[in-house]
């Protein structure tokens, strides 16, 4: 008797083109993520790195890919590269303890005027509206100080160090309180930015350096350099000394090396602290076709305790102003 097989099941092939579609969908997070996580902000890959919440998202997409499709080492890769970017992302969401103190409440709002273009009249509101202590600006001009005045705001905060400038390099520091000290930085850039500081007499408290921070923009490779150089010579935290607020445009994100090595001198990201650390503040606003990114800032003293960060609109200016309250420890 002759026993013959049974018909053969063909064996299902993977086809080429669904590995390479996941690999093309893996591949550039995998590199980004190398590149984040060691620091390599150079060149142009600190513009890019600015986005770097977006690729986050994407690489969740791609280890969906590489699932949905059942590519083993695909999706072994993208599940790398998620864990990697969600671990360094995910946290600026999350609300994070905050010292406690006893200290007086400062309300501190920090606004880029777009070369003196913001509208005067709703900044004017804003700091009304909000009981605010503490303005600090950047591309502060002659027009836009004037503006201001007549609108009343030498009557909210009265006490100042102002530093207008015709352009982008001009700066200011507004108080409700006395400041001393005074002073302005003049960093190296292209654009010559300058910060306004002085140490303010908060009632109750202790004295606090403020300063309007506005290192150079990385916005064309042969600026990269001294956009670098602006955010290493920005202020250091002094644990052991006093009180430091650096509030302003930043221009970086906490996916570029520089700033969070300036974090790692003492100083807490207020908006990181209070889970607000993923909403934008320069992009869309005037117009331009751009994601939102967070370059605009309030990093204070860890010994400050942060109890508010509200992201809020200012026509007329590619930057939404950050308002901040802060609660001092006791003198």
């Amino acid at each position: 008797m002759i026993v013959t097989d049974g018909p053969s099941t063909p064996t299902r092939r993977r086809t080429p083109i669904g590995t390479l579609l996941c690999w093309v969908a893996v591949g550039p997070t995998a590199v980004w993520a190398a590149v984040r996580l060691t620091g390599l902000d150079r060149g142009p890959l600190v513009q890019a790195l600015a986005f770097t919440p977006y690729v986050a998202g994407w690489s969740v997409l791609a280890l969906g890919l590489s699932v949905a499709l059942r590519r083993r080492w695909p999706a072994a890769v993208a599940a790398l590269v998620a864990v990697a970017l969600l671990g360094v992302v995910a946290p600026r969401a999350l609300a994070a303890p905050q010292p406690t103190v006893t200290g007086p409440t400062i309300r501190l709002l920090t606004a880029n005027l777009l070369a003196g273009s913001a509208d005067a009249a709703t900044l004017v509101d804003l700091v009304r509206r909000h009981r605010v202590d503490v303005l600090t600006v950047q591309e502060f001009t002659p027009d836009a100080q004037a503006a201001l005045d007549r609108l009343g705001l030498d009557r909210l905060l009265p006490h100042r160090q102002l530093n207008a400038h015709d352009g982008a390099p001009g700066s200011g520091l507004y108080s409700r309180w006395p400041i001393s000290d005074v002073g302005v930085r003049n960093n190296r850039g292209g654009w010559r930015f300058s910060q306004s500081y002085g140490t303010l007499a908060v009632p109750g408290g202790p004295p606090v350096r403020v300063e309007s921070a506005h290192p150079a923009a990385p916005s064309a490779l042969d600026q990269v350099d001294a956009w670098r150089t602006d955010l290493a010579a920005q202020p250091p935290a002094t644990p052991n000394g006093g009180l430091r607020i650096l509030a302003g445009d930043f221009n970086s994100t906490l996916d570029h090396g520089p700033l969070r090595a300036l974090l790692r001198t003492g100083y807490v990201d207020a908006a990181d602290a209070t889970g607000k650390g993923l909403t934008g503040t320069w992009g869309p606003y005037d117009g331009d076709l751009i994601p939102p990114v967070t370059i605009d800032h309030v990093l204070v003293d860890r010994r400050i305790a942060v109890n508010e960060v509200r992201v809020l609109s200012l026509p007329k200016t590619d930057h939404r102003p950050v308002l901040t309250t802060l609660r001092l420890p006791t003198p």
